[in-house]
């Protein structure tokens, strides 16, 4: 799977303008995060977020994007 350009090690990726996270793993197969993260990367309003995790996420502020939370509801019908 793809990422983008200096992104390869990191997961999520935070839009510093609205305080949304983005898991970059979704980059290249969700057509609405893929088009989201390249406008943040566009406008350079980016975090990359380390260590990789939901947690430090919310630690900085950030909530998850709709995709990420959407994933994460299926993952849990899956187990």
């Amino acid at each position: 799977m793809a990422r983008p350009a200096h992104f390869e090690h990191y997961r999520y990726l935070g839009d510093k303008r609205t305080q949304v996270v983005y898991d970059l793993d979704l980059y290249g197969v969700d057509p609405r995060v893929t088009a989201a993260v390249d406008r943040v990367l566009a406008a350079e309003s980016f975090i990359a977020i380390s260590p990789q995790t939901l947690g430090e996420a919310r630690n900085r502020g950030y909530r998850p994007h709709r995709s990420i939370r959407a994933a994460n509801s299926i993952d849990a019908v899956d187990s």
